[in-house]
Order: C-alpha cells, then structure tokens, then sequence
C-alpha cells in the first residue's frame, strides 16, 4: 500500500509538472500570439526597407559622385579660377589669325544637340527593350523604364562630367594662348616693338573685355571636340549593344559612322574658326574617344551579360535578341 501510494504520489507529481509546462508552453505561444506576431509585424517590414534603405542611400551616392565630378566643369564655366597666363614668342605665326564673330557649331548648339539625340536614343531604346524584350530589373524601383533609364542616362551623364572636367581641368592649367589671341587682344608685333624670338611673359593687351582675354586663354585641349566625340561615339556603342535588328547589315554601321562623322566636322571647325590649333583638337578626340570607351565598357551595363530564369549560359548566347523571355538586368 505504501509502494502504491508513493507511485501515486509520484504519478500526480509528474502530471502536475507536466501540466505547468504545458501552462506554460500556452502562455508563452498566447504571448507570442498577442505580443510576437505585434513584433513580427513590426520587424518584417524593417526587415524589406533596409535593403531598399541602403539602395537609396546608393543612389544619393551616385548624385553625390556626379556632383563631384562635375566641379571642374563648373568651376571653369562659373570663372571661378582664372586661367594660367602664358606668354609668347615674337612672330609666332601660330596665334596672329583674325578673330571671327560667328561660329560654325556654338556651344549651345554643341551641347543641345550632343545631349539631345544621345539622350533621346538611349531612352527610346530602353523603352524598347522594357517593352518588348521584357526586361526586368533587379532594383528597388517598381518602374523597369524608370529603372533602365536611370542605368544607362545615369552613366552617360557621369561621363558627360568626366570629360568635361577633364578638359576644363586642361583649359585652366595649361592656358595655351588661342590662334586669334593676338587679334582678340588689338594688338600685333609690331605695335609692342618686340624683336622677332624674344618671350614676351607680359602680355600688354589693349581689349577692355577681360572675359574676352580669358577665353583667349584657353585653347588646349577642343571641348568641342571631346565632348563630340564622347557623345556621338557613346551612342555609337550604345547601338552596337542594343541595335540587333538582322533585316540590314549595313544599317547600324552607317548611323554609327554618320555619328563619327559629326563629331569629326565639329572638332574640324574649331580649326577653321581659328579657335583651336590642330594639336588642340587631335588631343580632345583622344580624350572624348577614351573616356566613352571607359564609360561603355566599365560602367555602363550596355555590354555586361544579362541573365534570364532558366537559361543556360549556352542556351543564352544562342537566344535572339528579340526573344519574349523575361531578361534580369
């Protein structure tokens, strides 16, 4: 009887215990119901903005690095740092041509025109490919336009900046005198009485617009010709990458080479306007050629290999280009 009564005891013991944990195990899930699925509901939605914090946060990163690149830009535009004043030999031939009033291509029309149609192709092709290719894009914007665009306009911009800083950066610490420096000054060799040979570091000039002089300045490296040659040779590559229209082989070639061509006339009539020496317009083809290549190739997504669900890196390359498969990017 006391064995049977210890067992008891014993038995109700364990029930007891197991009854509280299971209390306990209750209370604990009824908690979590009242209290975990609040937090869960809370940390859930931390959990998705913080990768699309952070990408924000890249994209202001990406304005700010933009910016930066462009201060050389403006810091020449805004006549913030005055050019290096560089003197001349007496006879240089080489700076004694006429000043002309007109230009063949001016800056607004350079810059417009170069923007304009780089900027206008980019953002019909990708609308094509959005639209009919049906690509997909993994970042944090919804729109897939708004998404390519940014990519690929984001890029060429900052090339935009690169290269014109560059060249700013060149006009300033260079300050090659201009082929019609002489004639922007109103003065000639023999109205200073200089022997044929001597440098002359002072420049005695007789022009009342300064800003005149400083432009005078401010001959190597072409802007002109750099910024041509990066915009029209940017979109050439940009038409490389996403033109694959099969119907006529020779299409895409000669839009690209008219592209050239335009940014070859426009380095070309810096010559013939007497703005820049030949020297001058050779180096900023050299520039605007590889600082497009630079931005297309390293960059830019134009030529980095997209994926798609399900296809083989085999399968891939032999896939059209026109295919209705979705294509991450």
């Amino acid at each position: 009887m006391q064995k049977l009564n210890s067992t008891g005891t014993q038995d109700s013991m364990t029930r007891d215990a197991e009854l509280q944990m299971r209390l306990a195990d209750g209370g604990g899930s009824a908690e979590g119901k009242e209290n975990g699925a609040g937090k869960q509901f809370l940390t859930r939605p931390e959990e998705e903005r913080s990768p699309c914090s952070k990408r924000k946060m890249l994209v202001v990163l990406d304005l700010i690095c933009l910016l930066v690149a462009s201060i050389p830009f403006f810091a020449c535009e805004l006549k913030a740092v005055t050019p290096y004043k560089r003197g001349f030999f007496c006879g240089d031939s080489s700076i004694t041509y006429p000043y002309l009033d007109r230009e063949a291509i001016p800056d607004t029309l350079l810059i417009a025109g170069g923007i304009a149609i780089t900027g206008i192709t980019i953002a019909v092709g990708e609308c094509f490919r959005v639209r009919f290719q049906r690509v997909r894009s993994r970042s944090f914007v919804q729109n897939c336009y708004v998404s390519c665009l940014y990519k690929e306009l984001g890029s060429f911009l900052f090339g935009c900046c690169v290269s014109q800083s560059l060249t700013n950066m060149a006009k300033l610490s260079v300050g090659r005198l201009r082929p019609n420096f002489l004639s922007v000054c109103n003065i000639t060799y023999a109205s200073i009485s200089c022997i044929t040979g001597d440098y002359i570091p002072d420049i005695p000039c007789k022009q009342s617009n300064l800003k005149m002089v400083e432009e005078a300045r401010k001959s190597f490296f072409s802007g002109h010709a750099s910024f041509a040659m990066y915009t029209m040779l940017y979109l050439s590559f940009y038409l490389q990458a996403r033109l694959c229209w099969r119907g006529a082989r020779l299409l895409r070639p000669l839009v690209q080479f008219l592209l050239v061509m335009i940014a070859i006339y426009t380095g070309l009539s810096r010559i013939s306007d007497y703005r820049h020496h030949p020297t001058d317009v050779l180096t900023g083809f050299i520039q605007g050629a590889l600082t497009a290549y630079w931005v297309a190739f390293y960059i830019s997504s134009m030529f980095k290999p997209c994926t798609r669900p399900g296809l083989s890196p085999t399968n891939m390359s032999l896939e059209s280009p026109l295919s209705s498969q979705q294509t991450m990017c």
